[in-house]
């Protein structure tokens, strides 16, 4: 049985890196493809035949497409993926200042839309077929189909121009940034480890309109997938023979059906939280959202292909790395694929 959990173990993560490898060839023809000068970005598009040539010679860009692709995986596994046009730092650190942000916004959008969805899609499969299942369906299938970034303008409008209940395009407003040390880059987690409490309310002013809205597409699907994992468990018979005995269907609930739906939660909440942080990036662009996603809107809107590919990378690496880790999750937690093996 361990040889077995062994051999799958090891077969996933041949799975990830060969995918790993796959996303960066991608990545690389993508930049060498687009029609952008890398060279003209870094040095001017008026620079000087000589400086130029000595900037292309400097990037590998002389040198046959097969070596300029290892020395592109080779810089890259030693954390080295260019510097920025945009800010002129390597960036990496530049990376490393951003993803905080889109994982904060992130991490309270998919912690809202479990806290809403699933009990929304267990209420939809108990009153199957009724009003409250037909509203909760339409209410998911507007998720699906509003754009992100149009709900995310009338949001503003709404929440913030009109009604003044939320904070404003940001993390903070003016006069507090600055004053909270980055220890996480994440202001809620910084604003409590300093004490600053009236940042914190601040800060929790603006994220919760963003995380709203970035969270009501991934509330409508984990909405749909409770429901359906939900009633395929109230046709089970040993379902049926608990009403049969009388047992009140929130016991149900709690003692049958959640349990046995737990381990396909987890599968979907890792699929949505990947989705999050790749969507997040309209959604930081609407609320001047300092991540990852503003960075590469910024980056692609002067041509600067090093931060492109580079945030591209990253948000692929955290997508495949929260997939392994629920499919590693299932497996350990689910017993019929420890049977199965």
């Amino acid at each position: 049985m361990k040889t077995v959990a062994s051999m799958r173990l090891g077969r996933r993560i041949f799975q990830l890196f060969l995918s790993l490898l796959v996303l960066i060839a991608i990545t690389f023809v993508i930049g060498r493809i687009l029609p952008t000068d890398p060279v003209g970005t870094l040095v001017g598009e008026l620079a000087d035949p000589a400086a130029y040539a000595a900037m292309r010679a400097r990037l590998g860009l002389d040198q046959p497409v097969l070596v300029q692709f290892g020395h592109y995986v080779w810089n890259m596994l030693q954390g080295d993926l260019g510097v920025a046009a945009l800010t002129g730092n390597p960036v990496t650190e530049d990376l490393w200042r951003a993803f905080p942000a889109t994982l904060e916004l992130a991490t309270l959008a998919i912690v809202l839309s479990m806290l809403v969805g699933v009990p929304l899609g267990l209420a939809a499969a108990l009153r199957r077929d009724t009003w409250v299942d037909q509203t909760i369906r339409v209410i998911s299938l507007v998720g699906h189909s509003v754009p992100v970034f149009w709900l995310g303008m009338i949001g503003l409008l709404v929440f913030y121009a009109l009604l003044q209940v939320v904070g404003g395009p940001g993390r903070v407003d003016v006069y507090y940034e600055g004053i909270v040390p980055s220890v996480t880059g994440m202001i809620l987690i910084d604003s409590l480890l300093a004490g600053e409490v009236a940042i914190f309310q601040n800060a929790l002013t603006h994220i919760i309109l963003p995380a709203s809205m970035l969270a009501y597409a991934a509330m409508a699907y984990i909405t749909r997938m409770t429901r359906s994992f939900a009633l395929e468990q109230l046709s089970q018979d040993y379902v049926i023979a608990a009403r049969a005995k009388g047992v009140s269907p929130a016991r149900i609930l709690s003692r049958h059906i959640l349990p046995n739906i737990a381990v396909q939660l987890i599968t979907v909440a890792a699929i949505s939280y990947g989705s999050l942080l790749e969507g997040a990036v309209v959604t930081e662009v609407v609320f001047s959202w300092p991540g990852i996603g503003q960075y590469m809107t910024s980056a692609l809107l002067i041509g600067d292909i090093n931060a492109v590919v580079a945030a591209t990378i990253i948000i692929g690496v955290v997508f495949m790395v929260l997939n392994f880790l629920s499919d590693i999750a299932y497996t350990l937690l689910d017993p019929r694929t420890k049977e199965a093996g």
